[in-house]
């Protein structure tokens, strides 16, 4: 019996050690090293697809301009992240308007394709009187690859477009600032697909445009790992251990059990 208490013992004390591995090491997977060096914030936008600014993820941009202009930001997502793109408007005096204002904020990804936004609100009217309008678009989770024809959102650079849509003929040429942030959630391996494709979408790359310098400071994933590798694995090992736990409460002592005399 002691034999099978210490084989019981230890499979129970490597399953907890298994269990404390895949946990840190799927948080460090998750997680990466986000590192304390973030660079200068943008205070420009572009004006179209091929001059749009390039930020990272957290990183909070803003521009002066006019009412009235198309304003370009490109940031990267990649496999298992979930975008959501924050704008805020910040109006001239209310003096100086003539009437409410409706402000819209598109994203598109590296072929520029729209993407649709799964909540937020991607459109807002704001009033006279209002001093700012804020304005959110949270993308589907980016994918590892997808079939030709359909338009899901793919690893690669994406661009969020701010403008206004609705607006007294006056009003046009007004000051205004745009403040821009991109934030990312990580879906994790429950969405994760097989598959990957041969390069991110990245418009320009090999060149020297500024589209091609959106990319995520620790690189592109490679498109085949994903956090169920970890679950995988481990739910095998556990399996295994389980297994020799269950002999090991089964086996009985290995001692032949005694036989009544006279028989």
């Amino acid at each position: 019996m002691r034999t099978t208490r210490v084989l019981l013992r230890t499979c129970l004390l490597a399953g907890a050690a298994l269990l404390a591995l895949t946990g840190t090491a799927g948080a460090a997977f998750a997680d990466g090293d986000d590192g304390d060096d973030k660079s200068a914030a943008p205070t420009e936008a572009g004006t179209s697809f091929r001059t749009a600014t390039a930020i990272q993820p957290d990183q909070e941009a803003t521009a002066e301009a006019s009412t009235g202009d198309y304003l370009y930001w490109s940031f990267p997502a990649d496999i298992g992240q979930r975008p959501t793109v924050h704008a805020t408007v910040k109006l001239p005096g209310d003096a100086a308007r003539h009437g409410d204002s409706t402000w819209r904020v598109d994203v598109y990804d590296g072929l520029r394709r729209h993407q649709a936004c799964r909540y937020g609100a991607q459109s807002r009217t704001a009033a006279q009187d209002a001093d700012t309008v804020e304005l959110s678009c949270t993308l589907r989770t980016v994918r590892a690859w997808s079939e030709p024809w359909a338009n899901d959102p793919l690893p690669g650079t994406y661009y969020a477009r701010l403008t206004v849509t609705g607006l007294k003929a006056d009003d046009l040429g007004l000051p205004m600032r745009a403040e821009a942030l991109v934030t990312s959630s990580d879906a994790g391996g429950a969405t994760a697909v097989d598959g990957a494709l041969a390069e991110p979408l990245v418009p320009g790359a090999g060149t020297k445009s500024q589209a091609a310098s959106s990319a995520p400071e620790d690189g592109w994933a490679s498109g085949w790992w994903s956090s169920r590798w970890l679950w995988t694995a481990g739910g095998g090992v556990l399996g295994a251990l389980a297994g020799i736990g269950g002999y090991c409460l089964t086996r009985g002592s290995g001692r032949p059990s005694r036989v009544p005399a006279g028989i």
